[in-house]
């Protein structure tokens, strides 16, 4: 199984994990295609600096002479609704068109045309020509940030509203992480435990606690720690990817080390290195305990939901995190014909998952209960066919490869750009990597 481990000692920010991708091995090219690919008239500048004597990856995100990734350090502008607000900032006697895109900027909720919302956003995600992968990646990460924003600030979701810069700062930052981190063929996601750092930061309502309430939010159920660093280390869109992307937090698992990153954050403290270490490698066959473990499991029957409404949910759920989502037919009292609908989770998740079901369903109750699963140790392997890169899922019991399946994405891509038959791209892949298994 393919393992990748996050050591937020420094935080994680949105620039910060762009960076340990690339330090790790992810294709710059792949990033610039991909920002390219959206259409928002941002580029990447990418380049090598030092953190307290370690080199690392910086991603900067530009939009014309405007760039994101200062320090916020008492220029934070989030409004009201009804505050009016202007793209030409002044600060600390930079010109207006240097006035750096904050974190604070990127979220607010009012209704000003020159920004983005919520849907406007995920439109634009949706449309991009990138991997349907990525999209559910970029998609859940935001939904789950903005969730977080809607919360805090006592707003509906579709009202958050995204500066126009930090819009586009942050659609590149999320819209990359998810692009980057599917690249790496990963099967698990670990992290360590997350520092946040600590102090205030000035916004326009004031002096707030670092971390900023946004983050607080989207951590809950994380170890999160504080070294005395009195600086912002983790932003909500940090905080978002990690919540969305790993499943489990704790020490380094035992694995082999194929490669390691380092992602720049903006400062170098003196005597702190400011980076985010990502190291990627394979689990060592049976390090990781082969007893079950503990899942929720969410279960509604439903027999007045729209069909066509049925397969959204279940696309919402994924998104949201589910770990799988499946709908069983059944016969209700009165013999109606219904759905039984099944979502399978972590514990941590149940609570969110609990709240997307009663919002896009019909059912007036939900059940749930924990079950223990026992899952194969499992790895990602690429084969080289005539028409492109396809990642086969190898699953191991015992240092044996007992399963073994092309990844479907891979293969419905490659059946769709050169016009053939979905079995025939899967019966090829599956031909090669036995032909190479077996010399």
């Amino acid at each position: 199984m393919r393992i990748a481990y996050l050591e937020c000692f420094s935080g994680i920010s949105g620039d910060m994990f762009l960076g340990a991708l690339v330090d790790a091995g992810v294709s710059p090219k792949l990033l610039e295609e991909t920002v390219a690919a959206l259409n928002l008239g941002a580029r990447l500048e990418i380049s090598k600096v030092t953190r307290s004597g370690i080199g690392a990856t910086k991603v900067d995100v530009w939009l014309s002479d405007k760039e994101k990734d200062r320090p916020r350090d008492g220029e934070g502008t989030f409004h009201e609704h009804g505050h009016a607000h202007s793209h030409e900032h002044h600060a600390h006697g930079r010109p207006a068109h240097q006035h750096p895109v904050e974190e604070s900027d990127r979220y607010h909720h009012d209704e000003h045309a020159h920004g983005r919302h919520l849907s406007e956003i995920t439109k634009i995600v949706a449309l991009a020509p990138i991997g349907e992968g990525a999209k559910q990646r970029a998609l859940a990460i935001f939904q789950r940030l903005g969730e977080a924003e809607a919360k805090i600030h006592n707003v509906p979701i579709e009202k958050i509203h995204f500066h126009e810069v930090g819009a586009v700062d942050a659609i590149v930052d999320i819209v990359c992480a998810a692009v980057g981190s599917l690249a790496l063929g990963i099967d698990e996601w670990i992290c360590s435990p997350v520092n946040v750092g600590g102090g205030t930061v000035q916004c326009a309502h004031g002096r707030l606690p670092v971390p900023a309430p946004a983050v607080v939010e989207l951590l809950k159920g994380v170890p999160v720690y504080s070294n005395g660093v009195d600086k912002e280390l983790t932003t909500p869109t940090g905080a978002a990817i990690v919540k969305t992307l790993v499943s489990r937090f704790g020490a380094v698992p035992a694995y082999k080390i194929e490669a390691s990153g380092y992602g720049a954050g903006t400062r170098d403290f003196e005597g702190h290195a400011n980076v985010l270490r990502l190291t990627v490698g394979d689990s060592i066959e049976g390090s990781r305990s082969e007893a079950p473990e503990l899942i929720s499991v969410l279960e509604a029957n439903i027999d007045d939901l729209n069909p066509q409404v049925f397969g959204y949910v279940m696309d919402r759920l994924l998104e949201a995190g589910a770990l799988d989502v499946f709908g069983t037919p059944v016969q209700m009292k009165k013999n109606r014909p219904g759905m039984l609908l099944t979502i399978l989770s972590r514990t941590e998740d149940v609570s969110q998952l609990g709240k997307l079901i009663f919002a896009e369903t019909t059912t007036l109750g939900i059940r749930m209960r924990e079950e223990r699963r026992q899952v194969l140790l499992r790895r990602s392997q690429t084969v080289q066919t005539p028409w492109g890169e396809v990642r086969m899922k190898i699953g191991n019991l015992n240092g044996s490869v007992t399963n073994y399946a092309p990844e479907y994405e891979d293969c419905r891509r490659i059946a769709a750009e050169h016009g053939m038959p979905l079995k025939s791209v899967m019966q090829e892949a599956i031909r090669i990597y036995l032909d190479q298994q077996h010399g």
